[in-house]
């Protein structure tokens, strides 16, 4: 049996009592709708200050899904592990506890915490001090410390159960989802807009993403992935929304039309007068963006003044004063970095001098230039998806260079991982062909290579080379397929 003890973000449990009830049963909800994808049996159950989750299995792969699906549910500021076990005595408490967390206490000073329930012979304060002067003694360099401890033991006792926590993990922190309002996060696959989505989702905001094409087929495919790999991720308790805006048609006006310095922060308009009709038709209040201040050009305070009073719609910057290392540092951990360093960039418009202090007047006065029916027909034409589509979008475009664990002798493996992860973990197959070509020299080398065989794309998740096949298959290589051992 393997059992865990949820505890609530501390913000949440200094709310209201009705709104500490609301937000506690969502996320008691939300870890439901998780894990019973792994056991349909799986309890859950609200303690008010805490939420248990129990399952009768003791399958250690049971043990790593239920861990990773609780650290990616938004709401959780850490879970603690418990282990059941019967006891009849004070020694035997001992000998459980000494065997499941012995060796968490070497060469550290520890203490020892015990809760009890039920009728015993023996008092907390016995529990306490005979585990603890059992591991004193039989663990190396062991020490007990009462005050200021590295390393507490706990254990509860109820009736004939010991329950001993051999482990805390910690999760996302932040707000169940939905406690906040829908945002609309414009999505352009890179690190910034994928870590905004990320932080809107970890405080409780159903985060639905759009997607302003500049590049074609190839950018909306990594887009969509990036996209889907977020909400999988972080938010799949909830349907949320895709939406693909072609842009092109939007930029070769401006490029027309606009004066070469104002260029920069016209599309930014443009792109926000865009996300909030359509953010008011899907009955959304806010608009997200990745932009960090002094990032960029068209980043400034006084260029985001300018293009903030396009529209009345809410922008929200969660990352407006994060340093652009903070960002990528986010992204590596939440998963998103690598399709990020890969995602084909079209910057739409390049000002050889971008204004750094556009100014509003000068500003409207260039976009009277603009046929405003372009971006009226783009915007009637956005294409609005369940981003659960993404994914069966995908399978069915990856007919042709499906998965597949077992390779033909004649395979060509291609290891796609950046020189720093093929260098710690070289790939070597018996029998079979291993090239390297990192991800960001595919679309420049890979047509170098002999077109007459089959080869087979190799990442550490399968996200990338998923991603890559689907950019080559676009660029007219039919003869690449996923490597997934």
């Amino acid at each position: 049996m393997l059992k865990f003890i949820v505890k609530l973000h501390p913000e949440i449990a200094i709310k209201s009592r009705s709104v500490r009830k609301r937000f506690t049963k969502l996320l008691e909800n939300n870890i439901k709708i998780v894990l019973r994808k792994l056991d349909e049996k799986v309890q859950v159950q609200n303690n008010w200050d805490n939420i248990s989750v129990v399952t009768k299995s003791d399958d250690a792969q049971m043990r790593i899904d239920f861990i990773d699906g609780l650290q990616r549910i938004p709401g959780i500021v850490q879970f603690i592990e418990v282990t059941e076990t019967n006891y009849e005595n004070l020694h035997d408490i001992y000998e459980k506890a000494l065997d499941l967390i012995g060796h968490t206490v070497v060469n550290k000073a520890f203490c020892v915490r015990c809760k009890r329930q039920g009728k015993h012979d023996f008092t907390s304060t016995d529990v306490e001090r005979y585990v603890g002067g059992g591991l004193n003694q039989h663990v190396e360099g062991a020490s007990v410390r009462l005050k200021n401890p590295e390393v507490t033991i706990r254990l509860e006792i109820k009736d004939d159960k010991a329950y001993i926590v051999t482990q805390t993990h910690y999760g996302m922190s932040g707000f169940p989802l939905p406690t906040q309002e829908d945002v609309l996060s414009l999505m352009s696959g890179g690190f910034d807009s994928g870590v905004a989505s990320y932080q809107m989702i970890r405080k409780g905001a159903r985060t639905h993403f759009l997607f302003f094409n500049l590049g074609g087929a190839a950018h909306e495919i990594g887009v969509k992935q990036a996209s889907y790999y977020i909400w999988k991720q972080f938010s799949s308790t909830h349907k949320v929304k895709f939406i693909s805006v072609d842009f092109e048609p939007v930029v070769a006006e401006i490029l027309e039309n606009v004066e070469n310095s104002q260029m920069g922060v016209i599309l930014k308009r443009m792109m926000m007068r865009a996300g909030s009709q359509i953010a008011e038709k899907l009955g959304i209040q806010a608009l997200v963006t990745g932009e960090s201040l002094g990032q960029v050009s068209s980043q400034t305070l006084a260029n985001l003044s300018v293009i903030d009073r396009v529209t009345e719609t809410l922008i929200l910057r969660p990352l407006i004063q994060h340093d652009k290392q903070e960002i990528i540092d986010i992204a590596r951990k939440i998963g998103t970095a690598e399709m990020a360093e890969t995602m084909p960039e079209y910057c739409g418009v390049i000002s050889k001098k971008p204004t750094v202090k556009a100014k509003i007047e000068v500003v409207k006065a260039e976009e009277q230039k603009f046929d405003f029916d372009v971006l009226n027909t783009v915007i009637e034409n956005a294409r609005v998806m369940d981003v659960r589509d993404i994914d069966l979008e995908a399978k069915q475009e990856l007919k042709e260079a499906e998965s597949v664990s077992d390779l033909p002798s004649d395979a060509v493996v291609v290891d796609i991982r950046s020189p720093e992860e093929e260098d710690a973990k070289p790939l070597e197959i018996d029998g079979i062909e291993v090239v390297h070509l990192p991800f960001f020299r595919l679309a420049t080398k890979f047509g170098d290579l002999p077109q007459d065989k089959d080869y087979y794309l190799y990442c550490a998740k399968g996200v990338m080379s998923q991603l890559q096949a689907l950019i080559l298959h676009d660029n007219g290589f039919a003869n690449v397929k996923v490597y997934r051992p």
